[in-house]
């Protein structure tokens, strides 16, 4: 099975001269029907939220938000319930240095930028993966078992320890299609 993640933001023509006659799927927020289903801004609805029992959140990236925590600004339990993929985005800018995610809407520990993406990003993306988007992903293995498969991304980053760029879902995507999820110890 071959598949791999580029940039969205190069050329269709850069693409297809780097990877000749794969499918490219963009599995962007601004990515086509079915595939606009893998972004983790997509609201399936319905997603835990790590550490907290019986808590649920729209998308992903509702979770991920959610339980930052800044200099100026605590949880925010309102980016649960985010339908639009757009609005939900928390920054430093606006809220002051990040200090880390909370485990947990109502935890006391707070975790720091690596041990967040294991704990909380990898599972509740790897859970819309195995559910709500697990027809999407049933299509690529799909596409991949028939010839190369590209997934863009913004970001090209598949490793959780690797802090110095943001992690792209496109690429976890990609390892989990090839029996590589990263775990959380590693």
């Amino acid at each position: 099975m071959d598949v791999r993640v580029a940039s969205k933001r190069r050329a269709a023509a850069s693409i297809e001269a780097a990877f000749p006659g794969a499918v490219v799927v963009d599995v962007t927020s601004r990515g086509p029907q079915p595939w606009v289903r893998l972004s983790p801004f997509y609201p399936h609805g319905g997603i835990p939220v790590p550490f907290t029992p019986g808590l649920t959140s729209q998308s992903v990236e509702g979770v991920w938000q959610a339980l930052k925590v800044f200099m100026h600004a605590d949880v925010d339990p309102a980016k649960l319930a985010v339908t639009a993929m757009r609005g939900l985005k928390r920054t430093a800018a606006a809220y002051g240095p990040p200090l880390g995610h909370r485990r947990g809407l109502h935890g006391t520990v707070l975790l720091g930028y690596e041990q967040a993406r294991r704990e909380i990003y990898l599972p509740t993306y790897r859970h819309v993966l195995e559910g709500a988007a697990a027809p999407e992903v049933a299509r690529l293995r799909e596409l991949a078992e028939r010839g190369p498969v590209v997934l863009l991304d913004y970001t090209l980053n598949g490793d959780p320890a690797d802090l110095r760029t943001p992690l792209s879902h496109a690429a976890l995507l990609c390892r989990h299609l090839l029996g590589d999820w990263p775990s959380v110890a590693d």
